[in-house]
C-alpha cells in the first residue's frame, strides 16, 4: 500500500512542476506580449494568444491578470528572446527557445544540458534551417467538415489541417499569416483550444527505441531548465 502511494505521490508532484513550469513560460509570454503592444487583448493579438493558452493549461485568471500588470510594472523584468540551436545523440536536431533576464546564464545552462546528454550545442544557423516556422491552432471538433473548413479557410493562409489523436483539428499557416487565421477563427466563432507559433521539422530521423529514449532525456532536461520556452526536434 505505502508503494502505491509512492508512485501516486510522485506522478502528482510530476504533474505539479509540469503546471507550474507552463504557468512561467505563459507568464513570460504575456510579459513579452504587453511590452511590445499594451495590456490590452482587444488591441494586442499576442497577448489574445497567451491568454486562449493560459486557459488550456488552468492557469488561474488571477495569474494571468498579475503577469500582465507585473509586466507594466517599474519592477518589471526585462526578458530576451533567445533561440539556440544544436544535436542531440544520433543526429537529432534541436531547437531550444529561451526567454530569460540573463543570456551569460542560459547559454551556459543550455550547454552544459547538450554536454551531459551527449549533444553538441551548434552555431547560429546550423539548424534552422531544416525546419519550418509555422502557426498552429488547435481547435475544438464540433462537428465540423474538415474538407468544407479547409476550404472555407484557404483564403486565410491555411496550409495545412487534420486531426490530432484526441479528434480536435490542427489548422497550420505559414508564420506570416498566424494573424489572418487568428483573426478569422475569431470572425468565424470558432473556438480555439491553443494557438501557437511553432517550428515544423522539414523531414524527420527515425531511431530505435534506445536511441530514441536517450533523446528524448535531453529534450527533458533541457524542457525543465527555467529559461526554455520550447524545444523543437526532428526525431519521428
Amino acid at each position: 500500500m505505502g508503494r502505491i502511494f509512492e508512485v501516486r505521490k510522485s506522478t502528482m508532484f510530476a504533474r505539479w512542476d509540469k503546471m507550474a513550469k507552463q504557468f512561467t513560460r505563459i507568464g513570460k509570454e504575456i510579459d513579452m506580449a504587453v511590452k511590445i503592444a499594451g495590456p490590452d487583448p482587444d488591441n494586442n493579438s499576442a497577448l489574445r494568444r497567451c491568454i486562449i493558452n493560459a486557459k488550456a493549461v488552468n492557469m488561474p485568471k488571477d495569474r494571468v491578470d498579475a503577469a500582465i500588470k507585473r509586466a507594466m510594472g517599474k519592477d518589471k523584468t526585462d526578458y530576451h528572446e533567445m533561440l539556440y540551436e544544436g544535436y542531440a545523440p544520433h543526429g537529432i536536431a534541436l531547437l531550444v527557445e529561451t526567454a530569460t533576464d540573463n543570456p551569460t546564464r542560459t547559454v551556459a545552462n543550455v550547454r552544459m544540458h547538450f554536454n551531459k546528454g551527449h549533444g553538441s550545442l551548434g552555431t547560429t544557423g546550423s539548424v534552422a534551417f531544416t525546419f519550418n516556422r509555422m502557426g498552429e491552432f488547435k481547435i475544438k471538433n464540433k462537428n465540423l467538415n474538415i474538407e468544407d473548413l479547409e476550404f472555407e479557410l484557404i483564403d486565410y493562409g491555411l496550409e495545412e489541417i487534420g486531426e490530432d489523436a484526441d479528434g480536435n483539428i490542427i489548422i497550420r499557416t505559414a508564420y506570416n499569416e498566424f494573424g489572418h487565421m487568428s483573426k478569422a477563427l475569431e470572425e468565424k466563432r470558432i473556438e480555439v483550444i491553443t494557438a501557437e507559433l511553432t517550428r515544423i521539422p522539414t523531414s524527420a530521423v527515425e531511431l530505435n527505441e534506445e536511441q530514441a529514449t536517450e533523446v528524448l532525456k535531453l529534450v527533458d532536461n533541457l524542457e525543465q531548465d527555467e529559461d526554455v520556452q520550447k524545444v523543437y526536434h526532428n526525431l519521428k
